[in-house]
């Protein structure tokens, strides 16, 4: 683990993801690591775009813009049973992919977790993909490519991921056909092929599992759209 860098930030705000990782049992699928990352890459953009933020009245939009204003930082947390059920009470956005779900919930002062969230674990997030995983092809999609050699567990590629989407949603183009076909995501490990221009870079602030100035992640849309 890498040593976490001072944090200058005075007042610094989070946004929580939450993944649904139920118990191993008969007849239960658990979710796959590159399943986790799609919704929540989904689920970030699905909360970024949705009325409550988007609209200056809405109930999240305040919360929304004032995190914004600041460092862009995200946590994943995991739930499962009745945590999980129970953090339905707080508005969210929630996507699911495979197996996966990931619910996204409003940003908060860092220090100050709603109660329904404060239990859960954060951190050991740690899922595997099958030798025999499918990628979808790039039409229609953001394509998020994690970066080669940069190890990270679920949860923290997770953080990753939702970064990339949510820097796309911001400043790259083609937004609207991406919206009418539901934001659909698929992650993929490998050098970018996109240039500057056409892509949005994630650069870690190495307080977790990655060095400072790491490129985790890269995202544009690298097929029709």
């Amino acid at each position: 683990m890498t040593a976490t860098p001072p944090d200058d930030e005075p007042d610094p705000w989070s946004l929580s993801l939450v993944a649904r990782v139920e118990r191993d049992a008969p007849g239960r699928r658990r979710p796959t690591h590159t399943d986790v990352l799609v919704a929540a890459a989904r689920a970030v953009v699905l909360l970024l775009d949705d009325p409550r933020v988007t609209d200056p009245d809405g109930e999240l939009h305040t919360a929304v813009q004032a995190w914004r204003d600041r460092r862009i930082r995200k946590i994943c947390r995991r739930a499962r049973g009745a945590a999980w059920d129970r953090t339905a009470a707080l508005a969210h956005s929630e996507a699911g992919a495979g197996d996966a779900v990931v619910r996204v919930f409003a940003p908060h002062p860092r220090e100050e977790v709603p109660d329904l969230l404060r239990p859960l674990q954060v951190g050991g997030l740690d899922l595997d993909d099958p030798e025999d995983l499918e990628v979808p092809g790039p039409d229609g999609v953001l394509t998020v490519r994690l970066t080669p050699g940069v190890t990270m567990t679920t949860g923290k590629a997770a953080a990753q991921v939702g970064h990339a989407a949510q820097l796309a949603y911001e400043r790259l183009p083609h937004t609207e056909a991406w919206r009418r076909g539901g934001f659909g995501v698929r992650v993929v490990t490998g050098p970018v092929v996109l240039p500057p221009a056409e892509r949005v870079d994630v650069r870690d602030g190495g307080f977790t599992e990655v060095a400072p100035g790491t490129v985790t992640a890269s995202a544009g849309f690298e097929g029709t759209v």
